[in-house]
This record gives structure tokens, C-alpha cells and sequence, in this order.
């Protein structure tokens, strides 16, 4: 395993994390603590050290309990843990970006992780006009000086969302979470190079699009996990066209494509780790795998610039 410091931190985190929304229910399995026990374990022996999660990642902060299950009966400074902030659940996921009620959400996510303190808290795809609350940011300070939060960070929701890149050294946010994978390559226009220039790490999310990079599928290929298949089949075809045609064409021979597509973000200069999510211990290899693929530098042209 291979590991860069996260932007201005003082974390040195794995180039390869656990993305773990898979876990709250919504993709299509349903987890049990001994599923998730047994991945954390594969992936600490591995030496991947990042997690990444959010207060919705199913009800009632189900995939943070499965975490702090795990970190209640291991070494809890092993991992750097991300968690978000922003909505909550009733019957269905919502925002809540009341002042009053983030602070509930971090001392509930705090109480689901059974830990004291979070690694690095994240904006969890908000509005511009909501960050641009100073009552927001004021509070997470103070939470900061308390030891709850360690950093803060920014999870933006669309992918060309420059200004709150922009502005996220002026709220002490030290890295950007962005969706970025071969298919998707947006951040790459404006919002990595305002990351370097701030010296912000960059988390990058989905980058295996969904499963689409996985090599698994192919066109024709229909979902019934609550995200999606909430995509037009003609929008998924289209997509695993790509796939088939990104696999005779870029991918090595013999290299899995879901290691190789993985690497590919992490050619860029911008990225820190990717966080792909996992269904079992053979997923975690694979993915880990990545750290150590060296990819020709015209494959992605960009991390020339």
C-alpha cells in the first residue's frame, strides 16, 4: 500500500480507502456485522487505513454502527474515519442543514462510530447559499477546539462546483470529496487545479461509476438496487458501450478492470485516495491492488498538465 497526506492535514491516509455507503442497504445487499468485520480486516491487513462514511448512509447511521461496532473492538487510531454532515432520516433521507441539528448529527454520528473524535468532517453536498452560512462554520470550529472534529473537508455534490472549491480555505476545509472516474472527468476542468493551488487533499468518489468500470457488465445489463436503477436503460447501455470499448482499448491485458480504472484516478497529481465501495474481502484485494499499478502516462493525458 502507497499513502499520501491528505491536502494540509497532518493525516497520511492509504491511496486506496473503503467507501461505505454500500452498507447502509442501498446497493443492493444487506449487510451483517461479520461481513463488515471481515472486509475491515482484510482491507487493515492490506494496509488500506481510510473510511469513509455519512450520517445517511441508510436509517438511523446504519453504516456507522457497523463501523463503530468494528473500531469498539480494534485499535481505533488504525483508521482515519470521514463522515458527513447535512441530513438525517425519518422515514427517507432529508437535509438539515439547521445549525442546531448538525450538531445533534455530530454528536449521533460520534455515538454510532463509538469514537470522540471524527478524522475528517464533511459538507455533505449542500447549496452554495447554505455554506455560505457563518454560523455554520463557526460552530464546527468550536466543535474543532473541543476534539470532536479533527479537520474539516467538503463533499461537493456536482462536479464543476468551483466556488465552494473556491472558498474552502477561507472555512478551514483541508480536502474536496468529488466524483471522479474514467467516464466522469469534470473535476479535472476547474476543480482539481483550485485544489492544488490550496494544497486541498482530494477524496474521489465513484470511481468506479457505480460498478459500471467494474468490467462486470455489459449492455442490456438492468439494476434493482435503489440507486440504480433509478438511470434510463438506454443511459446505462450507452455507458457500458463505453465500458466494453475503454476495455479492448486502455486496459491492459490481464490487469482487472476494476483495479485498472481505480489506478486511473490515481494518476492524477490532484488525488490523494480513491474510495470505492466493497462487497467482501475479494473486492478489498482487488481494489488494493491499484496502489501498486503503474499505468502508462498517455493512457490519461491529464496528469500531464
Amino acid at each position: 500500500m502507497k499513502y499520501r497526506r491528505l491536502g494540509k492535514t497532518d493525516l497520511r491516509v492509504s491511496v486506496v480507502g473503503i467507501g461505505t455507503w454500500q452498507f447502509g442497504g442501498e446497493w443492493g445487499k444487506v449487510f451483517t456485522q461479520s461481513e463488515v468485520d471481515a472486509i475491515f480486516s482484510h482491507a487493515k491487513d492490506l494496509g488500506i487505513n481510510l473510511i469513509d462514511t455519512a450520517e445517511c448512509y441508510g436509517p438511523h447511521h446504519m453504516s456507522e454502527k457497523f463501523i463503530g461496532d468494528y473500531l469498539s473492538r480494534h485499535n481505533r487510531d488504525d483508521w482515519v474515519v470521514a463522515s458527513k454532515f447535512g441530513h438525517k432520516w425519518h422515514d427517507q433521507r432529508e437535509a438539515s442543514w439547521n445549525v442546531d441539528d448538525i450538531l445533534v448529527q455530530l454528536d449521533e454520528s460520534l455515538k454510532a462510530l463509538k469514537t470522540d473524535y471524527i478524522d475528517l468532517y464533511q459538507f455533505h453536498s449542500g447549496s452554495d447559499e447554505v455554506f455560505k452560512s457563518d454560523d455554520l462554520w463557526t460552530m464546527l470550529d468550536k466543535q474543532i477546539q473541543a476534539g470532536k472534529i479533527r479537520n474539516l473537508g467538503i463533499s461537493i455534490g456536482a462536479n464543476d462546483n468551483i466556488y465552494q472549491t473556491s472558498k474552502a480555505s477561507e472555512v478551514n476545509a483541508k480536502a474536496i470529496q468529488v466524483v471522479y472516474n474514467r467516464l466522469d472527468q469534470v473535476p479535472e476542468e476547474e476543480v482539481f487545479p483550485s485544489c492544488i493551488q490550496q494544497d486541498l487533499g482530494v477524496l474521489a468518489r465513484v470511481p468506479l461509476a457505480s460498478g459500471f468500470l467494474s468490467g462486470k457488465y455489459h449492455p442490456g445489463a438492468s439494476f434493482q438496487d435503489v440507486v440504480r436503477k433509478k438511470h434510463q436503460q438506454e443511459v446505462i447501455d450507452e455507458k457500458l458501450r463505453l465500458v466494453e470499448k475503454i476495455k479492448q482499448e486502455e486496459v491492459p491485458e490481464g490487469v482487472n478492470m476494476a483495479t485498472w480504472a481505480l489506478a486511473w484516478c490515481l494518476q492524477h497529481p490532484a488525488v490523494t485516495s480513491v474510495i470505492p465501495g466493497c462487497k467482501n474481502p475479494e473486492q478489498v484485494e482487488a481494489n488494493a491492488r491499484a496502489a501498486d499499478l503503474s499505468l502508462v502516462s498517455d493512457q490519461h493525458p491529464s496528469a500531464m498538465k
